[in-house]
């Protein structure tokens, strides 16, 4: 200790200046209420207000399968592209219609000579002027005087115009008879057909991708019910293991299993809980809504099971009727038949009606109070009649039959990997059924040895090993219910989707 300094002293002081801090944290927070209750009486906000709570977590968002599937199809990216591609084709139907009406235009123009052209003639002018061809003095014919009106003469020519041109005026044409215009509009009525079923087939996909995301998330959840129980478990073991170890009816060996399974039981309890934030991000993803969105699932995965055999036998008169890909096909197939008559169109005649008017005016100059117009019209009609065009019509034509045979035979091909489709799904469906029950009895008798294997072991009969084994086999005996359920789910949904079954008909 320092010199000077009295121990007796020191504890004294000590003890004032805790009490002034004491004293000094008191007022400052009377000094915090006080202005709380100033703020509340002049902002009149409630006094309960400013007093500190502890921040709660709001609870998420529980969406049911339908919940999701009615948001999704709102707010999914590819729908709202679909959409579009929907208006787009109807827009280019709205456009080819519009070749039926008349084509309206209108015209003006402004010319500006730079020189005029020369008119000759084969005869005396001087004769038309009452000259009688009398010569001049030297006996030639006389010189004639510079036009006053349109030209002067020029070696032996006359300039004839004027200077400035002006026109104005307006055209339109309208088809009477195009039969090739008119298959073309029903080519373009099919295209919107086509986009309204790719549209369909885009719903469908996405319906998928939503049922897949909502059964991931709900698998996800029973893994970290099935791993919460493990570690549970290991706990509740090492608790007992190390009651037994303090009183030395434990070997060390079995303290340190009981305490290593459950260090190994928490990285599997990180994982499950890590796999649930996945599944829901990827669930947000495909809904559309925002990523930061809390949320989470109705329902249990189990719930599907109770009507796995009606699922499988409601659907094995499956029939491609509806499926969306068959009919993108058909329609295309319809296209292309269209395709056909309209290049065989090209060779009829075509009649159209014209009709024109316009207005002119030739000056030397720019005053425009002065212009004289001079008016201009005509209506008629115009046939057009293709004789020859060196074999590209009936090249046209081939080519349009070779693309009609590709389609009819990828048809047939693709039919044939779709009936393969529905029978994988079915099953799929069959075989993730059995799975089902051979799990679930799988299960209860692992849970119940594992009953037996903990009591034994709380007596002393059995070893932590023997428990241990008995907690794996429980474990993946309740793995395997999930994986099964999961697995049925998967491929109903992917049935529905391959049979084109819509939401809103399901």
């Amino acid at each position: 200790m320092k010199a000077g300094l009295n121990p007796a002293f020191i504890a004294p002081v000590e003890c004032f200046l805790l009490h002034s801090l004491g004293l000094l944290y008191t007022v400052m927070i009377d000094m915090k209420r006080l202005v709380s209750l100033i703020l509340a009486t002049v902002l009149s906000i409630p006094l309960s207000a400013q007093i500190a709570t502890p921040q709660t977590t709001p609870d998420p968002v529980v969406l049911t399968l339908d919940d999701a599937l009615v948001i999704a199809l709102s707010e999914n990216i590819a729908v709202k592209v679909a959409d579009k591609e929907i208006t787009r084709a109807q827009y280019a139907l709205k456009g080819t219609y519009a070749s039926l009406f008349p084509q309206v235009d209108g015209s003006g123009s402004y010319q500006r000579t730079i020189k005029k052209q020369v008119m000759y003639m084969d005869f005396d002018m001087s004769s038309m002027m009452g000259g009688g061809g009398a010569s001049g003095e030297d006996g030639e014919s006389p010189t004639p005087a510079p036009s006053q009106g349109s030209g002067k003469p020029a070696g032996g020519g006359i300039e004839v115009g004027r200077w400035n041109t002006f026109s104005t005026g307006v055209q339109a044409a309208m088809p009477l008879v195009n039969a090739q215009l008119w298959k073309s509009i029903k080519i373009s009525g099919e295209d919107v057909e086509l986009a309204v079923e790719k549209a369909r087939a885009s719903r469908l996909d996405m319906i998928t991708q939503v049922k897949q995301a909502f059964y991931a998330v709900q698998l996800a959840k029973e893994a970290y019910k099935v791993y919460e129980e493990v570690y549970d478990n290991a706990v509740e073991n090492f608790r007992q293991t190390e009651m037994r170890y303090n009183v030395q009816k434990a070997s060390e060996l079995d303290y340190t299993r009981a305490k290593t399974a459950v260090a190994n039981a928490i990285p599997n309890l990180y994982d499950a809980e890590n796999n649930i934030t996945m599944t829901l991000w990827q669930l947000k993803a495909v809904m559309g809504i925002d990523l930061d969105m809390d949320i989470d699932v109705a329902g249990e995965l189990q719930d599907n099971a109770v009507q796995m055999f009606r699922d499988i036998h409601e659907n094995e008169e499956a029939s491609l009727e509806n499926n969306s890909t068959m009919k993108q096909l058909e329609i295309q197939a319809e296209q292309l038949a269209n395709a056909i008559k309209m290049q065989q169109y090209a060779s009829l005649p075509t009649l159209s009606l014209a009709f024109a008017y316009s207005v002119n005016a030739m000056t030397n100059d720019f005053n425009f109070k002065e212009y004289r117009w001079s008016p201009y019209s005509y209506v008629g009609l115009s046939l057009s009649i293709p004789i020859f065009a060196g074999g590209r019509r009936l090249n046209s034509v081939r080519q349009s039959k070779v693309q009609y045979e590709e389609l009819k035979l990828q048809t047939l091909n693709t039919e044939r990997q779709l009936k393969i489709a529905i029978r994988q799904c079915l099953n799929q469906m069959e075989t993730s059924m059995k799975s089902y029950d051979a799990a679930k009895e799988a299960e209860a008798a692992a849970r119940k040895a594992y009953g037996i294997a903990t009591q034994s072991f709380n007596l002393g009969r059995s070893t932590l090993t023997d428990l241990n084994d008995a907690q794996l086999a429980l474990t993946q005996a309740q793995l395997g219910v999930s994986q099964a359920v999961y697995s049925f789910v998967l491929a109903k949904a992917s049935l529905k989707q391959t049979l084109g079954k819509d939401f809103s008909k399901e």
